[in-house]
């Protein structure tokens, strides 16, 4: 048995079920055994690849985007070039690497990275060993000025509370334990006023979820960016309202029980993108768009093609691989997706027209 769940044991034993936001929190975020605190979950050797591990062409078309935006904006002499949840790096320097073609954005550019994990930050600091960067706890600690953020997979894996639909109201799903063994449970029914408006579109036994966390991170890129100008770009998998049980575990590549091996496997849950967009509030958003055809629309086929010349045999196939991977619909161009933020008076970034 392992020790975080002895420890949730103990938990539940002696204060009653947990939330599935609990639960999640402690699985991802424990400070000794949480899954994000003890390793590199990224790549082959780890339990899920992300769009920057997959190619170099994401992070610099990224890149590549932000950097557009902040033409479009008057280029600020000083502003804050942020991610939140940067994984390895990969994206950042990959985003780094591209807008260096853009004469002045390096010098104007302060790069800060919102990380919780040790272990991350370390892999993070040997990625980007080229560039001044300031690594942040929060996304309340970024600097109060021009923004130009990223979120690519970050919002995916914040805890959530799970509703299931009820004649008498709702009940929440719970993580208990029974016999030394965890095990899934409801709440007693009850009225939700934060959940009054969702009677209208759900049925008795239908699931609703929601994430706290997600608001308040991001009202407070939305209130910087209103401020002082700039642009924030979310990509995730979700859709545009939170509907059905999508919480799931990966662990090496593959799907299990949310509650097999606590502290050991990745957990994610879709992205709700109109609860994101409700509290970006004094700025607007763009619709939500596929990555592939963003992806498309900032041309990452013309540099494929380039990309392709240099290359023959298995790192060619490689190379053709990894483009139908991030933009075709049946792989993760139509999975995830993409809504840009930005000031009322300026356009959105490129790629995310409205």
């Amino acid at each position: 048995m392992t020790a975080l769940r002895q420890i949730l044991l103990r938990r539940i034993a002696a204060t009653g079920p947990i939330t599935i936001a609990d639960y999640m929190a402690d699985c991802l975020l424990h400070p000794e055994h949480g899954y994000y605190a003890t390793r590199d979950p990224f790549g082959t050797a780890g339990d899920f690849t992300t769009a920057p591990e997959i190619s170099q062409m994401f992070g610099e078309l990224v890149g590549l985007c932000l950097a557009q935006a902040w033409l479009d904006q008057g280029a600020p002499a000083v502003f804050t070039l942020a991610e939140l949840g940067p994984g390895r790096g990969t994206l950042m320097a990959d985003a780094l690497r591209a807008a260096r073609a853009v004469p002045g954005f390096h010098d104007a550019a302060r790069v800060h990275l919102v990380e919780a994990s040790p272990v991350l930050r370390a892999r993070q600091r040997q990625a980007l060993a080229e560039t001044p960067v300031t690594w942040c706890d929060s996304a309340a600690d970024l600097p109060d000025a021009p923004l130009l953020l990223v979120a690519n997979e970050f919002f995916d894996a914040l805890p959530i509370r799970q509703f299931v639909r009820d004649p008498a109201g709702w009940r929440e799903r719970q993580v208990a334990a029974r016999d030394g063994a965890l095990l899934l449970g409801l709440s007693a029914p009850a009225p939700i006023a934060a959940l009054d408006h969702r009677l209208a579109d759900t049925r008795p036994g239908e699931v609703v979820e929601t994430c706290a966390p997600a608001g308040p991170i991001m009202q407070q890129v939305a209130e910087r960016i209103a401020r002082h100008g700039g642009a924030a770009l979310v990509i995730d998998y979700g859709g545009w309202r939170s509907r059905g049980d999508t919480l799931q575990a990966l662990r090496g590549h593959a799907p299990e029980d949310i509650l097999a091996h606590p502290g050991e496997a990745d957990l994610t849950a879709h992205v709700d993108f109109e609860a994101l967009a409700g509290a970006a509030t004094g700025i607007a958003h763009t619709a939500m768009t596929p990555q592939g055809v963003f992806l498309e629309r900032l041309g990452i086929t013309g540099r494929a093609q380039t990309l392709a010349r240099g290359l023959a045999g298995p790192a060619l196939d490689s190379h053709v691989a990894a483009h139908r991977r991030l933009t075709h619909p049946d792989e993760m161009g139509s999975l995830f997706q993409v809504v840009g933020f930005h000031p009322n008076s300026t356009p959105p970034p490129p790629g995310l027209e409205r």
